[in-house]
């Protein structure tokens, strides 16, 4: 259990990990947003049915209201012409619909007031909602502007490896010169020691020795004409 348990943890960490480099903190504030603006709109329709249902209820107590200002004016008559029953029979009704007109004084009431509280709400909300919009704009902004940083900065460290690759190379160039321009040198030095026959001006043995007697024979000429000048 021990091991399943760390198994777990490894995979969650790791699940988090790719899902925080595949998130996008400007998609993620968009998305809020709207949401948001969803909640706004519904309660704006909630606004409007309130203030619908309460036109409606107006609307039928101004009939109940009318019918009840009728029944009054029937119930006058019937009492001019002696007819109470009848003036009464008006009057019951006129009572009826006083009555259903007071209910629907308190349910406008009751609408009227959760109106108001949607109204506030709503306000409140649109001030949110504002507010959250310009400081998500203002953090989308400001990561648009970190995200490009980081890609230059990434693309002046992939300048500067480069150029360390480059180096490195110039390095081994300089260092190959610097051998072979020593080895040329050796070489010559070898050469006119002796210990190495110049292979580009090479001389046979009689060359040599015929070189040799007249480099000395040039010496005597000119030991003797030193001597001569010295009165010797």
């Amino acid at each position: 259990m021990g091991l399943l348990n760390r198994m777990g943890t490894v995979v969650r960490a790791k699940m988090s990990k790719l899902i925080d480099a595949a998130e996008d903190p400007r998609e993620t504030l968009d998305y809020s947003y709207e949401k948001q603006l969803e909640l706004l709109q519904n309660v704006k329709r909630g606004v409007a049915d309130v203030a619908t249902s309460k036109k409606r209820l107006q609307l039928q107590r101004a009939k109940l209201l009318q019918s009840s200002e009728t029944l009054e004016k029937q119930a006058r008559e019937a009492v001019r012409a002696d007819r109470e029953d009848l003036a009464r029979l008006a009057l019951e009704r006129k009572s009826a619909l006083d009555g259903q007109v007071a209910g629907l004084d308190q349910e406008i009431a009751t609408l009227e007031a959760e109106e108001e509280k949607l109204v506030a709400a709503e306000k409140r909300l649109a001030t949110k909602v504002e507010v959250f919009r310009t400081r998500k704009e203002t953090i989308k902004a400001q990561y648009s502007a970190a995200e490009a940083q980081v890609k230059i900065s990434e693309s002046v460290s992939g300048i500067s490896e480069e150029m360390a690759d480059i180096g490195v190379s110039i390095d081994r160039a300089e260092n190959k010169t610097n051998d072979m321009k020593a080895r040329s040198a050796a070489l010559d030095e070898l050469i006119e020691k002796g210990t190495l026959d110049d292979v580009t001006g090479r001389q046979d043995e009689i060359e040599r020795e015929l070189s040799a007697i007249s480099s000395k024979t040039r010496v005597e000429d000119e030991l003797a004409r030193l001597k001569t000048e010295e009165g010797r």
